[in-house]
């Protein structure tokens, strides 16, 4: 059990101090102390988090999705806890990708438990963070929720910049005079689509829970377990999400709207394409054609016993195909 317990502690008057190992004690001194125990864990199995459920009475439900991960971001309250679902994303510069992982915190009457899943963003920072700030760790285990959730969402922010940026090159490849006929440009194009799809999931959920959490939501009763003063801070992450799910919005269509501008590009190469095919065809076809007819074998044909047929022939077909050439050029088909 302890190689998955990342942290453990008592947090009394906003100041970390070390408690007994066992939880249930950990949890009882807690709160004849008036603190919380803060507990996180990092890919727990079933039996390794059996311990933890029974300690806390988390609800099993709650527990499952704990567990299994691959969750939407959510909050869901029960009798004797909260739990908060999150999804922290990860950008990678050298890959130009994102990547999510997960963060699951029930809260209740004086303990926090944390599950993390997944390699990104972990929440030692988050944790270090909190314990240079007593006056925010005294408002009790709302104020580690906020953290992490205020964490999360402005690393939203970052990854949302860094995004910005790539589609700004990508775009600037597009619409480049060479860029936007290179076979790979589409693949890519959908590739980001993909990338702003992952975040979208991560981002667009987390909205409703965290109206909730402010007290903004269109839900009557107070949530349970969550200081009342907590709420404005809840308000400001809330107002971070709605920029950031803005820039999502703006990004999805913009993504659009180049793949869109790529395809129109497409098309109209493939027709300047067409049209210099088909202008070289109609002059390829016009001396085939008089040659075609002179090499019919009939007797009685004119100027065929004439001196200078066959340069009057020549000279024709030269004349054709200059007037035909530059009948193209002006209008732009050659």
């Amino acid at each position: 059990m302890r190689s998955v317990i990342v942290d453990c502690a008592i947090y009394r008057d906003g100041h970390r101090t070390e408690g007994p190992q066992d939880f249930s004690d950990a949890l009882a001194e807690a709160r004849a102390a008036g603190g919380f125990v803060w507990i996180g864990l990092h890919e727990p199995t079933e039996k390794e988090f059996d311990h933890v459920t029974q300690e806390f009475a988390l609800h099993p439900l709650a527990v499952e999705d704990a567990l299994k991960a691959h969750q939407r971001p959510k909050l869901e309250v029960y009798d004797d806890s909260l739990f908060l679902v999150l999804k922290p994303v990860v950008y990678e510069p050298k890959s130009d990708t994102v990547s999510s992982g997960e963060v699951m915190v029930f809260l209740g009457n004086s303990f926090v438990v944390t599950v993390r899943h997944g390699e990104g963003s972990p929440l030692a920072a988050v944790r270090r963070r909190l314990e240079d700030e007593p006056e925010m760790l005294a408002k009790g285990p709302t104020s580690v929720v906020y953290a992490i959730a205020d964490a999360t969402v402005d690393h939203y922010l970052d990854v949302a910049t860094e995004l910005q940026t790539d589609l700004e090159e990508l775009e600037a490849e597009v619409f480049s005079p060479d860029g936007g006929g290179s076979r790979h440009i589409a693949s890519r194009i959908y590739t980001f689509k993909r990338q702003v799809l992952e975040f979208r999931r991560s981002t667009g959920p987390l909205a409703p829970p965290l109206s909730r959490l402010a007290g903004t939501g269109a839900f009557g009763s107070p949530l349970p377990f969550v200081n009342d003063k907590a709420r404005p801070f809840f308000r400001d992450v809330s107002d971070h999400l709605a920029r950031v799910n803005e820039s999502v919005e703006g990004l999805d269509r913009l993504v659009s709207d180049i793949l869109s501008a790529h395809l129109a590009q497409m098309s109209v190469r493939q027709n300047d394409d067409m049209r210099k095919i088909s202008a070289w065809a109609a002059m390829a076809a016009v001396p085939t054609m008089i040659a075609g007819v002179y090499g019919m074998n009939f007797d009685h044909m004119p100027e065929l016993r004439w001196t200078w047929s066959y340069p009057a022939v020549i000279a024709l077909m030269a004349a054709l195909e200059v007037s035909l050439y530059r009948l193209f050029k002006r209008r732009g088909w050659l």
